[in-house]
C-alpha cells in the first residue's frame, strides 16, 4: 500500500502536544465557515453494539521539547523555527516570486477579472479556504521546479472546496474524473475517494500536470489538456499541423470552456499580484504549514476523531474529506490532517481515551440476499443498513459485496488492508424469478402476436426460440417463453395479423424438469 510520510503516533504524543499547544500564537486564524459541500450526506449516527474496548494508548516518556521548533510532519527531515522572521512572512509574496508562466492578455482575461472583482465576498471565501492548503501545494511545486501559478489552479477548478463534485462527475479540489484519478493511483471505493484527499490529490494533480508539460512543452497547452483531455489537445494540434497552421494555444480550436479556462487562471494570478488594483484583499497566510499529519494505527469513528481533536465534524472533514463512511480505516487512511492546535488536542485526548475506537467494521456478504435478510444476520435495522451502504429500494446485494456493519463481540476486527483498498458493493434488481413455459400457437400467430399476448419483447421471443423477429408460427407449434408469475397468470388476447381474426386462447403449460435459462 502506497502511504504518504507521517509521524508515528506514540513517540509524538507528549512532545507534540507540548510543542503545538505552546506554538498556537502566530498560527493561521481559526477555520472560517465553508460553503456546504456538494452532494454531502449528513453524518449517520454510529450504532452502540457491545464490543471489547480498544487497547489503550500509553504515552511514552520524552524529553522536554524546544518549544520554538516545530516538526514538519510532511517533511520529517525539517524543523520549523517559529521565531524565525521567514516563518511569519506573507506566503503570498512567496507565491508571487515563483510565477514563471508566460503572461496572457486577452478579452477572456478582462472578462474573468471583471467577474471576480464584482464578487469580493466570493473571493474572500475562496482565498480563505485556499490559505489552508497553499503552503503544502507551494512546497510540492518548488520541490518539482514547477511554476507557482499552479498553486492557484484549484481556485479555478473548485474554489478550494475539497469535496466539490461537478456535473461531469469530476471530484475534489483538483477535479479528477474517475478514470484519470485511477490512472494516478487515487483509490475510489465504498470506503474512500482519494480524489478528495488533500495530500493524495495534490500529488496526483502535480504528477499529471508534469506529464502534460513534458508531452506538449508549453504550460498553456498543458493546462488546456488538463481541462479538455490530453488526447483532444493532441488531435487539435495534429489537425493544425496537417493544415499547415500554428499549433500554439491561441491557434488550435478548442471548446469555449477550455478557451476560457486559462484566462481565468491568469485573472486569479493578476489579482494575487496586485489585489488592490481590483478593490480586493487577500487574507494573510503565514509561511509555515497550516496542518499537521498525525498517524493512526486503529480504525476510528469520524465523530470520535473530531471530538478528540476538539473540532466540529464539518471542520474536521475540511481536512479529511476522503471518507465515504462514518469510520476512518487505519489501513486506508493512515494519517489524519489537523490544524496544529487541534493536532495537539487530538494526541493528548487519544492518549487518555478508554472507550471503543470504532463502532463499525466490514462484512463480506456470503451469498446474494435481500437487504432485510442481510440486516437480520448482522443485527441492525434494514433502514440503517440501506442508508449507510447506499442501497436503493428493490435491489439485492450480490454475494462477495462488502457492507459496513456494526461491530459486535464476534465481529470486532479492524478492516483489512485488502478490503480497505478493494471493497465494492454489487447490486442486482430484486425481481421475481422467471419460469420456463410453452405456448401452443393457433392459426396465424407470429413472434409479434405472441410477444404482445404475454407483454414481453418480440426480440426476446425470437431469441428464446431462435427465429427472426418477423417469423410466423405453424398452428399447434410450441413456443418457449420465460415469464414472471404475473405474466403467466394473465396472457392477453390479441388479433392475429396474418389471419385477420381473433386468436383463441392458447394453451400454456409450465415445462417440467430443469428449465433452460434465457439466452
Amino acid at each position: 500500500m502506497n502511504r504518504l510520510k507521517h509521524l508515528p503516533l506514540r513517540p509524538l504524543i507528549p512532545a507534540l502536544a507540548a510543542v503545538l499547544l505552546s506554538a498556537c500564537a502566530g498560527l493561521p486564524a481559526p477555520l472560517a465557515e465553508a460553503p456546504a459541500p456538494v452532494e454531502a450526506a449528513p453524518p449517520i449516527a454510529a450504532p452502540t453494539p457491545a464490543a471489547p474496548a480498544a487497547p489503550q494508548v500509553v504515552a511514552e516518556p520524552a524529553a522536554t521539547p524546544d518549544t520554538t521548533l516545530l516538526q514538519d510532519s510532511l517533511n520529517p527531515d525539517r524543523k520549523i523555527d517559529l521565531n524565525a522572521p521567514a516563518t511569519h512572512a506573507d506566503l503570498w509574496e512567496r507565491v508571487r516570486k515563483g510565477f514563471a508562466m508566460p503572461e496572457l492578455d486577452n478579452e477572456g482575461v478582462r472578462r474573468a477579472e471583471t467577474w471576480y472583482s464584482a464578487r469580493p465576498d466570493y473571493v474572500a471565501r475562496m482565498t480563505e479556504r485556499g490559505s489552508r492548503y497553499m503552503f503544502h501545494i507551494l512546497e510540492e511545486l518548488e520541490k518539482r521546479g514547477m511554476p507557482s501559478e499552479l498553486a492557484l489552479l484549484p481556485f479555478v477548478e473548485s474554489a478550494f472546496v475539497t469535496d466539490a463534485k461537478s456535473r461531469a462527475k469530476a471530484v475534489g479540489m483538483w477535479q479528477f474524473m474517475p478514470a484519470t484519478g485511477r490512472d494516478f493511483a487515487l483509490k475510489q471505493n465504498i470506503f474512500r475517494d482519494d480524489r478528495r484527499d488533500v495530500l493524495a490529490s495534490t500529488r496526483a494533480a502535480l504528477d499529471y500536470l508534469g506529464r502534460l508539460y513534458k508531452q506538449f512543452g508549453d504550460w498553456h497547452l498543458a493546462l488546456a489538456a488538463y481541462n479538455w483531455g490530453q488526447g483532444n489537445v493532441a488531435k487539435a494540434i495534429a489537425r493544425n499541423e496537417k493544415a499547415g497552421l500554428p499549433t500554439d494555444y491561441d491557434s488550435i480550436k478548442m471548446p469555449d470552456e477550455t478557451r476560457y479556462y486559462i484566462p481565468k487562471l491568469q485573472a486569479v494570478k493578476n489579482i494575487v499580484m496586485d489585489p488592490a488594483r481590483y478593490s480586493l484583499s487577500l487574507p494573510p497566510v503565514a509561511n509555515h504549514p497550516y496542518f499537521l499529519s498525525v498517524s493512526i494505527d486503529r480504525d476510528i469513528d469520524v465523530d470520535l476523531a473530531a471530538r478528540l481533536a476538539g473540532m466540529a465534524i464539518e471542520d474536521f472533514t475540511l481536512f479529511n474529506p476522503q471518507m465515504n463512511k462514518p469510520v476512518i480505516l487505519a489501513n486506508a487512511t493512515a494519517q489524519l490532517l489537523l490544524p496544529y492546535d487541534n493536532a495537539g488536542r487530538f494526541v493528548t485526548n487519544l492518549a487518555s481515551h478508554r472507550g471503543q475506537m470504532a463502532s463499525w467494521t466490514a462484512w463480506v456478504v456470503p451469498r446474494t440476499m435481500k437487504p432485510a435478510d442481510a440486516a437480520k444476520l448482522v443485527g441492525m435495522s434494514e433502514p440503517l443498513l440501506r442508508d449507510i451502504n447506499k442501497i436503493p429500494p428493490k435491489m439485492l446485494v450480490k454475494g462477495g459485496s462488502t457492507l459496513l456493519v456494526p461491530r459486535t463481540a464476534k465481529r470486532n476486527q479492524d478492516v483489512s488492508e485488502h478490503l480497505a483498498d478493494n471493497a465494492s458493493i454489487n447490486l442486482a434488481p430484486d425481481v421475481p424469478p422467471l419460469k420456463r413455459v410453452t405456448h401452443k400457437t393457433g392459426k396465424g400467430e407470429s413472434v409479434a402476436t405472441v410477444a404482445a399476448r404475454y407483454k414481453v419483447g418480440a426480440a426476446q421471443v425470437a431469441q428464446w426460440n431462435k427465429v427472426s423477429n418477423k417469423a410466423t408460427f405453424k398452428p399447434g407449434q410450441l413456443v418457449v417463453l420465460f415469464l414472471s408469475p404475473k405474466a403467466q397468470a394473465a396472457p392477453q388476447r390479441v388479433a392475429a395479423r396474418s389471419a385477420g381474426k381473433p386468436v383463441r386462447p392458447a394453451k400454456v403449460s409450465a415445462a417440467r424438469g430443469t428449465a433452460a435459462k434465457p439466452g
